[in-house]
């Protein structure tokens, strides 16, 4: 639990350092997020050994998270062209890479690639970018933290214990709830950015989405028979241990248009 509570404190820290800096310091930390994410979802796939499959996948996950905004370049136009080298490899390799190998390493290419595209795109927000950032990670934040205390207290009944057996329905409609006050919190402090109505749905997305994309973890973790997908941070697994929310949050709000694009 010490080891635990220290590796939080100093990567919190750290982060946040990097999120309140935004530009290429943030975006910097996030692209070495999204290649060690990558390369714990290639591992737990059993997919390493396989060089097309890695070279493809990481050029991928490192073109996705980057910002192609001002170039022309679209996201559809780059999942395109990946799609297309992961197929051309399994006719180049004779299907030693096979196509079940590419549908996992490009599911996990888009899947980690958008997540942290749509994290720099909401922090490089020409206005008002950390406000838009920090309220989707608070928000996030506290949701876990309402769901662990109220579960923990209130928990009677289970959420979906085939997936994961400590969640309760209590412990998510708490997440929820706290989620909800805390951006409501933000809308009282910019109320000309952000409406109280519009405030409580954004929360509740959130707080629904980012526990989904939690169970979404657990599913996948419980098929391959681990607990963590890494051991990169002492006492909290591995990078897609702790962004497992924030890989699914995020662009669900751009693409969805709940906060800003610009």
């Amino acid at each position: 639990m010490k080891q635990r509570i220290v590796t939080g404190i100093v990567a919190g820290i750290g982060f946040f350092i990097m999120l309140y800096l935004g530009g290429y310091w943030f975006a910097g930390l996030l692209l070495i997020l999204s290649m060690i994410g990558y390369d714990e979802f290639l591992r737990m796939n059993g997919l390493k050994g396989n060089k097309a499959i890695v070279i493809i996948g990481y050029l991928g996950v490192f073109c996705l998270t980057l910002q192609w905004q001002h170039t022309g370049v679209t996201l559809s136009q780059l999942v395109w062209l990946f799609m297309f080298l992961f197929m051309a490899a399994t006719v180049i390799s004779k299907n030693k890479t096979t196509i079940d190998h590419i549908a996992m390493a490009f599911i996990g290419m888009v899947y980690i690639g958008f997540g942290f595209h749509y994290m720099i795109a909401t922090r490089d927000l020409t206005e008002n970018g950390l406000y838009w950032t920090l309220l989707v990670f608070l928000c996030i934040w506290s949701t876990d933290s309402g769901a662990y205390f109220v579960g923990s207290k209130f928990g009677k009944t289970p959420l979906w214990p085939a997936i994961s057996p400590k969640k309760s329905v209590e412990g998510a409609i708490g997440g929820v709830v706290i989620s909800i006050l805390v951006a409501l919190i933000f809308a009282s402090f910019k109320p000309e950015l952000l409406d109280y109505a519009r405030a409580a749905w954004i929360g509740l997305m959130i707080a629904v989405v980012g526990q989904m994309g939690d169970l979404m973890q657990s599913a996948y973790k419980r098929v391959k028979g681990i607990k963590d997908t890494g051991a990169i941070l002492p006492g909290h697994g591995g990078v897609l241990d702790r962004t497992d929310s924030w890989l699914i949050v995020f662009p669900f709000l751009h693409l969805l248009s709940w906060i800003p694009h610009v």
